[in-house]
């Protein structure tokens, strides 16, 4: 599959990173000879954490290729993307020019945030609206807006580099998300300029409180919540009456003159001036990247969109040593030495002891009609170090597999092929009931006897069956 991004700026690197590390090809046009510079800038701070979202490796990465004409870019491409300034003579210009001559069966999304369909195309353009965040690379909400059999094509690929795609039911000025972002900063200006708050104090505002809610929530929901056991409807009765009081200032927009930008300028630079707009940048993906991996849990907002498509990447199993594990190590698996930390090390055999468990049948529907097994003994060896970035492959050896036991042996490697390190570890299947030792269920039994059977013949793993200070 190809992508053709144009335009090379924030956003048109994020679709660039987005499509690349799910293993399309991208092609990218744009005239600015910084372009090239700006996107592998972008794609540097894409490799080092959109994997760290995922417990499986992303496809291979594509090929990215900078064109120095239009007609050259779009060949070929199943997915065009326009990211260029908004303005809509230029949109109009660019679009129509693609439309020309982009393969009739290609999507063609506009990044643009606030023009509409009818206008992008009123001049005989064929684009839809595919309205992104920054950075796309990682946050997944795209909204589309357009002819449905389009949006709803738009929408499945999507889908397969682990978007979320939000179809709107009728097309508006500015879409859904940016006219709520609207609201909130049209507030926060009158804010600073009435001497209310700076501007850290407003973002202070946002990230210590509503801001980590919405992540999870959203906003409709957290109000459901603030109803009580009542409901929405108790939440309605309550607080509706506050609309009609004259807290804000949503329709009356502050005048921006030169005393406001300075003003509002100079209080960001003193927020967060010392720091370069990369270092901004990294730091924003590492804590969106642990926020997003706290919601895999529940599989709430965003989390539950990393899971469906994690879903689609586990590697191949291979009956005679299966792939339990294949990951990037992610930068909070990292200790103050420089590698990653020792307990991670067992979250990582932990997981591939889970995987191996979901192979023979043991998953969550298993667990869910009250069998599963219970971890009894583990130890580690830890024979190499591991940074961030790099990538670990687990496979796993069935030493036993009859029976209540079931005593694995799980090979933690680089991608180069060394032994980072091994974690062996020993399981008893339980009754959840009864919280005792039982046998598991026919089809486990069976599958399990399959591995152990094909695993007989190999020799006793390397550090097998040892002990805490064992010498030699």
């Amino acid at each position: 599959m190809k992508a053709c991004i144009i335009g090379g700026g924030v956003i048109g690197g994020g679709w660039a990173a987005r499509f690349l590390l799910n293993g399309w090809d991208v092609a990218v046009y744009d005239p600015d000879p910084e372009a090239e510079r700006n996107i592998n800038e972008v794609l540097a701070n894409a490799r080092r954490s959109l994997p760290s979202l995922y417990d499986w490796l992303l496809p291979p990465e594509g090929e990215l290729v900078f064109h120095e004409s239009l007609e050259d870019a779009v060949v070929d491409a199943d997915w065009i993307q326009e990211s260029i300034p908004e303005r809509l003579e230029l949109k109009h210009k660019v679009l129509g020019a693609v439309s020309e001559i982009a393969p009739e069966d290609a999507i063609l999304g506009s990044s643009t945030s606030g023009f509409k369909p009818s206008e992008l195309n009123s001049e005989g353009a064929r684009a839809i609206v595919a309205h992104p965040f920054n950075p796309v690379y990682l946050l997944p909400l795209v909204e589309l807006v357009g002819a449905e059999s389009l949006t709803a094509k738009a929408a499945s690929i999507l889908r397969e580099i682990g978007m979320f795609p939000l179809t709107l039911r009728k097309e508006i000025d500015a879409h859904i998300a940016d006219r709520l972002l609207e609201a909130v900063w049209r507030e926060s200006l009158w804010l600073v300029k009435d001497g209310v708050a700076t501007t850290e104090e407003i973002d202070e505002a946002i990230r210590m409180a509503f801001g980590i809610r919405w992540a999870q929530m959203g906003m409709f929901e957290t109000y459901r919540i603030a109803g009580g056991e009542a409901g929405m409807k108790h939440f309605m009765a309550q607080f509706g009456p506050a609309l009609e009081w004259p807290w804000t200032k949503l329709m009356d927009v502050p005048e921006f003159t030169d005393e406001l930008v300075d003003l509002i300028a100079g209080q960001s630079d003193e927020q967060s001036g010392h720091m370069t707009i990369r270092e901004l940048e990294r730091q924003r993906d590492d804590n969106l990247v642990g926020m997003m991996r706290a919601l895999k849990k529940t599989g709430s907002g965003a989390g539950g969109v990393i899971n469906r498509h994690e879903s689609s990447l586990s590697a191949h199993v291979d009956p005679d040593l299966p792939v339990t594990g294949s990951r990037q190590i992610p930068q909070s698996w990292v200790d103050y030495n420089g590698h990653m930390n020792e307990a991670h090390y067992l979250e990582a055999g932990a997981a591939a002891t889970d995987r191996f468990m979901e192979l023979i049948g043991a998953d969550a529907d298993y667990i869910a009609s009250g069998k599963s097994y219970f971890t009894v003994e583990t130890h580690i060896r830890h024979l190499d170090e591991m940074h961030a970035g790099e990538r670990l492959i687990i496979t796993t050896q069935v030493m036993k597999g009859d029976g209540k036991k079931l005593h694995l042996f799980h090979y933690l490697k680089g991608a180069d092929g060394r032994l980072a390190a091994t974690v062996e570890t020993f399981l008893l299947h339980v009754d959840l009931a009864t919280r005792a030792s039982s046998l598991p269920g026919e089809p486990v039994a069976t599958k399990l006897g399959e591995f152990a059977e094909a695993h007989a013949s190999m020799p006793l793993p390397e550090g097998a069956q040892r002990f805490v200070g064992q010498r030699g």
